[in-house]
């Protein structure tokens, strides 16, 4: 499998974040070389200069030309403009490609409805810790995908963290939790160094604690595969400083916050597909 991957080429269409962390991601893992992989967007030729530059990929002067010699066509451009951009490379488009989008709320059958061939399409949510070649994605399939092209698009995503199939229906949930997920730790973050900052530690000093204390925390889950609420038990002693910190938080409810935004995003992602769905009929 890795040396098929090897000898496909990418054509992304979008080269926003997610564009550039997935590009980070393959080649640090090796898995496909800078060559065989072309770069485009609409409206900032500046932003493809600047991947080009720093990654060594293909830019694209001829969208149609180029999505024709590709194999594999990773969709990444924003939810509300991926029914226009399909639509403009939709000519090029045969049933041999597959075509991988990370576009959050567009379901499979609105990207296949886009194209003018029966291609198969598998619909990914991974996050931006592709960047580090740490992302927790989830794939499901699309009509007319086989089980070879999802074991395809499961490797491509497993060389920048993990990857798993799921089923459609589940696809907003996913992005409402690992998709949106970074953001949720980064504004944990956020709030810890400000409290630590406030009772006089250095910001450099608490910038190091917390990251180190993020990551053992997440590799303690990680590697004991123990439940979250038995870990956080073991650290929680009686009248100790830890049950009085979580007393606080309880009394605010971040519990049951942090349940409404994950339930919020997963409703949002659902809004935005039914958005489009709806401009597109």
């Amino acid at each position: 499998m890795m040396s098929l991957i090897q000898e496909q080429r990418i054509f992304f269409l979008g080269a926003g974040s997610m564009a550039e962390a997935m590009i980070k991601g393959l080649l640090e893992a090796g898995l496909v070389s800078a060559e065989r992989m072309t770069i485009s967007n609409r409206q900032r030729p500046a932003r493809l200069q600047d991947l080009q530059n720093v990654y060594g990929v293909g830019v694209s002067h001829d969208k149609l030309a180029d999505v024709a010699q590709a194999d594999i066509l990773l969709v990444a451009v924003k939810p509300f403009d991926l029914v226009t951009a399909l639509r403009e490379i939709a000519p090029a488009i045969t049933s041999r490609h597959l075509i991988i989008s990370v576009a959050a709320g567009v379901a499979t059958e609105m990207i296949e409805q886009c194209i003018e061939v029966y291609a198969p399409v598998v619909r990914a949510m991974p996050n931006t810790s592709s960047f580090v070649q740490a992302s927790a994605t989830a794939l499901c399939r699309g009509r007319w995908v086989t089980d070879e092209q999802v074991q395809t698009a499961q490797h491509l995503f497993s060389a920048i963290g993990t990857s798993l199939e799921v089923e459609e229906p589940l696809m907003n949930a996913v992005t409402g939790l690992s998709g949106t997920g970074p953001a949720y730790f980064y504004y944990l973050v956020e709030a810890l160094l400000e409290g630590g900052l406030g009772c006089g530690l250095p910001a450099e000093t608490c910038n190091e604690l917390l990251i180190q204390t993020m990551y053992g925390a997440a590799k303690m889950l990680q590697e004991t595969r123990k439940e979250p609420a038995e870990l956080r038990r073991q650290v929680t002693s009686p009248n100790g400083t830890t049950m009085a910190a979580m007393q606080v938080l309880e009394q605010g409810e971040a519990h049951r916050l942090f349940i409404k935004a994950v339930q919020r995003a997963t409703e949002r992602a659902f809004e935005m597909g039914q958005q489009i769905a709806t401009t597109n009929q």
